[in-house]
């Protein structure tokens, strides 16, 4: 497979915030939390997230809603579901 073939191992915040559709500023705020693991490039605040990273934050992510709606309340009133 030619390098420019495959998908690079890490990403900058910002290719993160496109793929998970939401902002720099919040991908940012789950990295210094630890919910999102990332490396720092040098001293500036340079961050890389690597795919496997991203894609295990996802699966994480799935998992604990599917344990909210387990837990949930049941409610019948379709005008009371958010986004």
């Amino acid at each position: 497979m030619a390098p420019n073939d495959r998908e690079p191992r890490f990403l900058t915040l910002a290719d993160v915030a496109e793929i998970l559709a939401t902002t720099v500023s919040q991908v940012r705020a789950l990295v210094r939390s630890g919910e999102l693991r990332a490396i720092q490039i040098g001293g500036r605040g340079q961050y890389r997230v690597e795919t496997v990273e991203l894609e295990d934050y996802i699966q994480r992510m799935y998992a604990q809603m599917e344990a909210q709606s387990k837990t949930a309340p049941s409610t019948t009133d379709a005008g009371s579901a958010r986004d």
